[in-house]
């Protein structure tokens, strides 16, 4: 039994005891023996002895247990492990023949009062204490999701200092090599599955057939990532192979291409062509990616969304509005 109620008996378990021990105590003497084996101390329980010694008449059992009791009760702390055996040999009392008879049926009464106290009142404990689990439990689940989100936002506000840093960069083979990497860890840091540029070789030993920039794993969903840092606006040819990446891979995989400049008109138009051979095809350029990050927009939104209107609307160069990102 979990007897926290036992810390201060209430009033009304109180009052039960008082009843219930004199009447389970069939001398004065057992009376005493009773608190003793309690573990009651002899400093408590001296005065009482004496009394019974010196002047048995005057020893009410009532009186006696009623007194003990409120002693006990007041010591708070330093008596609890005494409340605690009380209130068991109680709730354990089970052999009342040797009760007087008269008191027998009142003390059967009285014990069946204290156990469903002490029972409802642990119930109320144990609840208490559950509901005090749960809200540890949700305070710690907490704690966690926003330790997570100040290190995801950690993260993202670095991988914007290093984007940044690359307009500045006029290398353009470090920076497109620099850029992999960036990408790559923004969508790592959104929860993004991430597999770094990798290249598929031919079975007949003619190398090297295809290089892809990433490929990233969102709810499921596959995208070939192709990257561009170029200064004029890509062409049909320029984003085609992409398309044929993606169309050889039949429709479980989607293309994400992602350019520094634009895509012509024909090249959006071809995008929007490949939609009816089963190839889904995203267009986004860089800017988009910046605005993102200065807004902290949700890349994972963001990313649904463009998938969206290239399905939905067969725009694969929407632009997405971007409190739809947060």
């Amino acid at each position: 039994m979990r007897m926290d109620i036992s810390f201060h008996y209430p009033p009304d378990l109180l009052s039960l005891l008082n009843e219930a021990i004199p009447k389970l105590s069939k001398s004065k003497k057992d009376l005493i023996l009773f608190f003793q084996g309690a573990g009651v101390s002899d400093n408590l329980l001296s005065p009482y002895r004496e009394l019974l010694g010196n002047d048995k008449a005057s020893f009410n059992k009532y009186h006696v247990s009623r007194e003990l009791l409120a002693k006990l009760n007041e010591l708070g702390e330093r008596t609890l492990k005494e409340r605690r055996e009380i209130l068991k040999r109680v709730t354990e009392f089970h052999d009342f023949s040797v009760c007087w008879q008269s008191d027998q049926a009142p003390a059967r009464g009285l014990v069946a009062q204290i156990r469903e106290v002490v029972n409802v009142k642990d119930s109320f404990t144990r609840i208490n204490i559950e509901r005090e689990k749960e809200r540890k439990s949700a305070q710690v689940e907490r704690d966690a999701r926003l330790t997570a989100e100040k290190a995801r936002k950690t993260r993202i506000s670095s991988v914007r200092s290093q984007l940044f840093a690359l307009f500045g960069d006029q290398d353009p083979h470090r920076r497109g090599k620099a850029l992999e990497g960036v990408l790559n860890s923004l969508f790592e840091a959104s929860g993004i599955l991430v597999r770094e540029a990798f290249t598929v070789k031919g079975n007949s030993g003619e190398g090297v057939v295809e290089q892809i920039d990433g490929l990233v794993e969102d709810e499921g969903n596959l995208y070939l990532v192709e990257l561009k840092w170029w200064k004029d606006a890509l062409g049909t040819a320029d984003i085609s192979p992409h398309i044929v990446r993606v169309y050889n891979r039949g429709t479980q995989v989607r293309g994400l291409f992602i350019s520094y400049s634009e895509f012509t008109g024909p090249a959006i138009a071809t995008c929007r062509d490949a939609l009816a051979g089963g190839a889904v095809i995203i267009l986004s350029q860089l800017q988009e990616i910046v605005e993102l990050l200065n807004t902290e927009g949700d890349l994972k939104k963001w990313l649904k969304a463009k998938t969206v209107a290239a399905i939905i609307d067969k725009n694969p160069n929407a632009r997405i509005p971007l409190d739809l990102t947060n």
